[in-house]
């Protein structure tokens, strides 16, 4: 992938038929994990750790930072915090592809200062599979 500009990556909410891109988000992080199953014993070559392949536990996680500049993706996403919702997301990578799957906000974070705009932050973690679609 060559170098791309920051503000391309953008993260969508599934809002009806449609996605809706979360409005104002400053800074985007989408992170894939593993958790690992160690089957290291006794006789394990030189006593290095040996793991599991194909096992363990696979997920996603989203972060943004920034404003809602629109009143529409505020409220879809304040709705699922609190409704505590598992909704299908998307990430679009420019020159990467697509990621989509069911996320879950866990967490919702405003803030500002007195002489500033009203800022916030958000989490989600993957709730199901998560598909990857190569761009065109």
């Amino acid at each position: 992938m060559v170098a791309q500009r920051g503000k391309d990556l953008l993260l969508k909410i599934e809002n009806g038929p449609n996605y809706q891109t979360v409005a104002g988000l400053r800074s985007r992080k989408l992170a894939f994990n593993t958790q690992t199953v160690d089957v290291t014993d006794a006789e394990s070559a030189g006593r290095w750790r040996e793991l599991l392949a194909g096992s363990g536990t696979k997920r996603a996680s989203l972060s943004g930072a920034g404003l809602f500049k629109d009143q529409a993706s505020d409220e879809l996403v304040r709705a699922a915090f609190f409704a505590g919702s598992i909704l299908t997301w998307q990430v679009v990578i420019p020159g990467f592809g697509l990621v989509s799957g069911l996320f879950q906000v866990t967490a919702l974070d405003y803030s500002g200062e007195h002489d500033g705009e009203l800022k916030f932050d958000i989490a989600l973690e993957s709730a199901g599979e998560i598909s990857f679609q190569v761009s065109a």
